[in-house]
């Protein structure tokens, strides 16, 4: 099955933060297709616009692509199937992740517990 990593495992990536644990890692390294939607890259993008998030996002797309992380495009189902979600978890960027985790029934990786209501696809680390 596929993995598709939520966006602060992306952060934790790129800067080799000891929160993203060798379990982890190893969950990780184990998947032979590894995803990043494109809402994480979009979520991020703003989070630097406001001043939230210090990063070079053009660094981070560059690490993925070295890394071997593909990207996952939103589509009109992945946006759709977020319609039919119930509203456990407001922000609109998980909400999408697990609209696409569940529509391309991948494994979701993310540290967020919250979003474990919506599907067993959601792996909280």
């Amino acid at each position: 099955m596929s993995i598709l990593l939520d966006s602060h495992i992306l952060v934790w990536l790129m800067d080799d933060n000891p929160l993203l644990t060798p379990p982890v890692k190893s969950i990780i390294a184990a998947e032979s297709q590894v995803f990043a939607s494109t809402a994480s890259i979009w979520e991020l993008s703003i989070k630097i616009g406001l001043g939230k998030l210090r990063m070079d996002i053009e660094r981070l797309v560059s690490l993925l692509d070295l890394a071997g992380i593909s990207e996952l495009q939103i589509s009109r189902q992945h946006a759709m199937a977020v319609s039919s979600l119930p509203l456990h978890h407001r922000d609109p960027f998980d909400r999408l992740l697990i609209a696409q985790a569940v529509t391309e029934q991948m494994r979701l990786l993310t540290a967020d517990s919250q979003l474990r209501v919506y599907s067993d696809l959601v792996e909280c680390i």
